[in-house]
């Protein structure tokens, strides 16, 4: 389940209350429901996937990719995979804490495990959402914005693209105010 804090302590549970804070950035969350096969949902709770198997469930996923085609202009998608082991978590959580943009739209879909959003709105002020699993975000082009992983250190997450440039992040810089 989504959980927004505002940098004044406030908290938000209910998914369409987010949906309407986030609505000033022109960010879009809501539920994607995850009811694929056994060996789908046997896939999504390991630690490591193979090659073949990270295709079979973007491949059991090609419903949601059309319809992100369709509304956001993505061209491919990719199947980020992070776990306490993997070899690119800790280089990763250095570099998307930092506050940043993308020239692109961000399109994250959570399918196990959850992760951490945080926006700054024009006014300074600042947000962060907990996404887990169900749960997609779509971010607009040049949305200052950072992420990180929760505790667990555990995400399943397909990624939307429309341009390969497009998600090299541009750096702000910006001191954070709110509390993680």
């Amino acid at each position: 389940m989504a959980v927004l804090q505002l940098d004044d302590g406030t908290i938000y549970r209910e998914i369409g209350a987010i949906a309407n804070k986030l609505a000033g950035l022109n960010i879009q969350i809501d539920r994607l429901a995850i009811d694929k096969t056994p060996a789908i949902q046997e896939l999504l709770v390991q630690d490591l996937l193979n090659v073949t198997e990270k295709q079979h469930i973007l491949a059991a996923f090609k419903s949601e990719f059309e319809m992100f085609k369709f509304t956001g202009g993505c061209q491919w998608c990719d199947l980020k995979v992070l776990h306490p082991g993997s070899p690119q978590i800790y280089g990763m959580m250095t570099q998307s804490y930092r506050t940043h943009t993308h020239a692109d739209a961000e399109v994250i879909h959570v399918l196990a495990g959850e992760c951490v959003f945080g926006f700054v709105y024009p006014n300074g002020s600042e947000v962060q959402l907990l996404l887990e699993s169900q749960e997609y975000i779509q971010v607009p082009p040049n949305t200052e914005h950072w992420f990180y992983l929760t505790a667990s250190l555990y995400l399943k997450a397909v990624q939307y693209y429309t341009t390969a440039q497009g998600w090299v992040p541009q750096y702000t810089k910006r001191q954070l105010k709110i509390k993680n």
